[in-house]
């Protein structure tokens, strides 16, 4: 068994892996935990026979798809959420992430790169109502060309292709197919953060905002908010709170339809 939270996550650049204390460890669990999480199911037992969660098309979608297929079962048990107290913040050069106190889980997002494709975008979004289902779920991870090169020169991402990830080059878009969004890769680094944040052990009540941001950062940003008693607390959710969570009233009809 290798828990599913925060103080399990183990240093890693390109993804997000838990360990447990034997040492065993399963990596790129990013996507996974954002279907969960954005799918409103907070008990959940993965089972799984290799080190690594598949990549499938570089997005969350086939999870959520995968999911609100098979249905979900409720539990007579209350859904405790963590909700944040006051501001935490943590930076590593340029890149810096935030949580502070919302009603309801938010996240503002900004990335900047050099490639003309990418270049700077930011977005903002409320994760009540299913949003993550409708706006983000379908968002795929995304490279450069020579990162890929990079990678593959070490032996890394041998079995990735065009067809599950986003590859840039310069301006130009190499995926057949082209962008699901104009701001496709803001997007999915929005799911991922809500990915790496649903290994808080619980829902988070608060706002959170990355500029630059990653796995390895976001983490760190747990671990402050952990380390520091008065930053936060674990709240049972009334009918009112549980109104506010992502996933609540989630079918099947709010995925893209084009990816569903």
């Amino acid at each position: 068994m290798v828990p599913a939270i925060w103080d399990a996550v183990t240093p890693s650049r390109l993804c997000t892996v838990v360990e447990n204390a034997d040492g065993i460890s399963v990596s790129t669990i990013e996507h996974l935990m954002a279907a969960l999480a954005g799918c409103g199911i907070h008990n959940a037992l993965v089972v799984i026979d290799g080190p690594e969660v598949p990549i499938l098309d570089g997005s969350a979608a086939p999870f959520v798809a995968g999911f609100l297929d098979a249905g979900l079962d409720r539990i007579d048990a209350p859904v405790r959420a963590v909700r944040v107290l006051k501001t935490v913040e943590v930076r590593d050069g340029s890149a810096m992430a935030r949580l502070e106190p919302a009603e309801m889980l938010e996240i503002d997002f900004r990335i900047d790169f050099e490639d003309a494709a990418i270049g700077t975008q930011t977005r903002h979004l409320n994760l009540a109502n299913g949003a993550f289902v409708r706006e983000l779920s379908d968002s795929r991870t995304f490279c450069r060309q020579s990162d890929v090169d990079s990678m593959r020169e070490a032996g890394l991402a041998l079995g990735g292709t065009l067809e599950n990830a986003v590859v840039f080059e310069g301006d130009k878009v190499l995926s057949p197919g082209g962008l699901r969004y104009l701001d496709e890769p803001v997007r999915h680094k929005m799911l991922d953060a809500l990915g790496d944040l649903a290994l808080a052990g619980g829902p988070i009540l608060g706002r959170y905002t990355g500029d630059r941001a990653g796995h390895a950062l976001t983490n760190r940003l747990l671990r402050a908010l952990f380390a520091d008693p008065d930053a936060w607390c674990a709240v049972e959710c009334g009918p009112q709170t549980l109104g506010k969570l992502p996933g609540v009233g989630v079918h099947a009809g709010d995925l893209p339809r084009a990816r569903a």
